[in-house]
């Protein structure tokens, strides 16, 4: 029986992956989505969509399914997520490997601001802006709300979820965006800080060179620390080494 790989997907590189193997014949792969987007990209192979009830659950679904390996290429703020995907492999034996791309790294010019949360960008950005960017998704606007003396321009895939700040003016885009378009929307904005996720990858790198270029403050919320033990690799090639199919 070919090895069956269980991918926890979302991102690019998890797409990325799914194709690399879903091409080969001595291999089966099924990605799994949260299903928090409701139009998410295609994908190569199997697909399953939903939660799976917790390390336990995802541990029962790795033992009824056969799973000879776990790839958890989540997005790197799926914090809990990862977690349970690193208690299930430890319940199940089943070997695992966290496919995170490397996080953005400022440069000569840069005015970033690093915090460790949603509510510490909340807190700082009334010393640093009036008009504001925030492109940290969907489901944190909460941390905003009560900030009163703001104007937010949301950029989301989606439309966001309530509770949010009340000046606030939706834009609903994916990336990848250039460097002119988001110097574009600074201008047309009067962007004067933006609040972003240290997402890394390209896809969204452009808005941190556009701020650069126009002097904006960038607030960036650091990025979860992986469960102890856990092992990681920084891109598909890596994965695919790790896997055995490189």
């Amino acid at each position: 029986m070919s090895p069956h790989v269980l991918i926890l997907g979302g991102t690019t590189e998890a797409r990325e992956l799914a194709a690399e193997l879903a091409a080969r014949a001595d291999v089966r792969v099924t990605t799994s989505l949260a299903g928090r987007v409701s139009r998410p990209g295609a994908v190569d192979g199997d697909v399953r969509i939903g939660g799976f009830g917790g390390a336990e659950g995802l541990a029962e679904w790795l033992r009824v399914h056969d799973v000879s390996a776990v790839v958890d290429a989540t997005h790197p703020f799926a914090e809990a997520i990862t977690a349970n995907a690193a208690r299930a492999a430890a319940l199940t034996g089943t070997p695992a490997v966290v496919l995170r791309r490397p996080g953005w790294r400022p440069g000569p010019g840069d005015d970033w601001h690093p915090v460790a949360s949603l509510d510490a960008a909340a807190e700082l950005l009334p010393r640093l802006g009036r008009r504001v960017l925030l492109t940290t998704g969907r489901l944190g606007l909460a941390a905003f709300a009560h900030l009163t003396e703001q104007f937010f321009v949301v950029r989301s895939v989606e439309r966001p979820e309530p509770p949010m700040p009340p000046d606030v003016e939706l834009v609903l885009a994916r990336g990848p965006f250039t460097v002119a378009e988001e110097s574009a929307l600074l201008r047309e904005h009067r962007i004067d800080v933006i609040v972003t996720k240290d997402s890394g990858g390209e896809a969204t790198a452009a808005k941190l060179t556009a701020a650069r270029e126009l002097g904006v403050p960038v607030v960036v919320v650091r990025r979860p620390p992986l469960p102890s033990g856990v092992t990681a690799v920084a891109d598909v090639p890596g994965a695919l080494a790790w896997l055995g199919h490189s």
